[in-house]
């Protein structure tokens, strides 16, 4: 009678402790030693299709093809962000390229800020998928991408370069298996980001032969890591994961705008230009600035902050400026000494991006290939927010509540 009751007890203790235990993390999908996310910057789904990039064609037949959709603002930082974090920028803070904070006075982000890159008040709105895989005992190393500068929730990944433009291609395949060769620690996430296809297409256009040869060469870099992890034994067990934060539209000459004709610098500040402006009225201005802004302007609309279009998710987050700007696709509204600088350096024709998610220039490329994918999968157009549901099941890692789904990507799994 005694051994039955020790027993009852014991099975009610544990059964309490299984109860009160959190969920486990995800399993890593097929058994995967090591999961690289690569980013090439601005590049289109429709630069495979080119005869340019046979690496990259090669991983997309094996595996798997499709586009997403970024979020808005269709913008390099924000999407970055959102790709690792699976939140909308409106929800991680990083709400553009440049912005401000009122908790960070007399500081204006922006991508040549280096000291503001790496201040991690401005990433810590959310947290990016490589701290949540090194609280969990996943060691990651991240080469280049925005946000991994910073130490955020008190993390840094345990393997990390500052951002620097000039390291070529080649290069930064052979720093990541450097670092996997180093086996100390050993990664099971790592990250990758090669700019030349956005460089190229600003400064040239999506159609150039500057684009096609900038894809030739990032393709280059591709197989390089292909053939560097099968050298290596790693490639079967290694899923390979390729994006980009957005696409690249014309952008003609024409289209430049000076800001000043929206509005009186003298009474706004312009907290962004470009493709998204962000105006924030000086003090004693604000009427008159809104009324400005507000009026209709040629390929231009504007929206106080609470009434920008639901579909965009965007305007709630502080860092938003109370009137935003979203130009029309090859248009784009800057200060007049920007339009100066770029008359003198690139005098034709180019590209820009920032515009409207749903356009299909903006739309970026998603391929994915390794023991956790189906052979010759192509997906349907799906959400930038989703790929971090299937980050944090390759990886294993219990990620955090965010505004993607693995969903839409599920079919691609095996």
């Amino acid at each position: 009678m005694v051994r039955r009751l020790v027993a009852l007890v014991l099975a009610l203790t544990l059964g309490a402790c299984a109860s009160a235990a959190p969920s486990p993390p995800p399993s890593p999908t097929q058994g995967a030693a090591l999961t690289i996310l690569i980013s090439l910057d601005g590049f289109r789904p429709d630069y495979l299709d080119r005869g340019n990039t046979p690496a990259l064609n090669a991983l997309a037949a094996d595996g798997v093809r499709g586009a997403m959709r970024p979020s808005f603002p269709s913008l390099t930082y924000p999407n970055h962000y959102t790709l690792v974090t699976g939140k909308r920028p409106d929800h991680h803070g990083m709400v553009n390229n440049t912005l401000e904070d009122d908790a960070i006075p007399g500081v204006s982000f922006s991508m040549s800020n280096h000291e503001a890159v790496a201040d991690g008040r401005w990433w810590d709105q959310a947290r990016p998928i490589w701290v949540s895989a090194e609280q969990q005992g996943v060691h990651a190393g991240t080469l280049f991408w925005p946000g991994s500068e910073a130490r955020i929730d008190g993390v840094r990944p345990s393997r990390w370069q500052a951002f620097d433009i000039k390291v070529p291609s080649n290069d930064r395949v052979d720093t990541l298996l450097s670092w996997i060769d180093a086996r100390e620690p050993p990664l099971g996430f790592a990250t990758l980001y090669f700019d030349r296809t956005d460089t190229e297409g600003h400064h040239y256009g999506p159609y150039s032969p500057e684009v096609n040869a900038a894809a030739a060469e990032v393709d280059a870099a591709i197989a390089r890591l292909v053939a560097g992890l099968k050298a290596r034994g790693l490639y079967q067990s290694t899923n390979l994961v390729v994006v980009a934060d957005h696409g690249m539209a014309p952008q003609p000459l024409s289209g430049l705008v000076d800001v000043a004709t929206l509005a009186d610098p003298a009474k706004a500040k312009f907290v962004s230009t470009g493709s998204i402006v962000g105006v924030r009225p000086l003090p004693g201005f604000e009427a008159e600035v809104t009324a400005a802004m507000l009026k209709a302007h040629p390929h231009l609309t504007c929206w106080q902050k609470a009434r920008i279009p639901a579909r965009f998710g965007y305007g709630t987050n502080p860092r938003v400026p109370p009137i935003v700007c979203l130009a029309q696709s090859g248009w784009y509204f800057t200060t007049a000494s920007a339009l100066k600088k770029r008359w003198a350096e690139h005098p034709r024709d180019g590209g820009a991006h920032g515009y409207d998610p749903a356009s299909p220039d903006m739309r970026a490329v998603f391929v994915a290939h390794g023991p956790a994918f189906k052979p010759g999968v192509v997906l349907p157009v799906f959400d930038n927010v989703d790929v971090y549901p299937l980050l944090t099941r390759l990886i294993g890692v219990k990620g955090d509540k965010g505004d993607g789904s693995l969903a839409p990507v599920k079919a691609a799994l095996r």
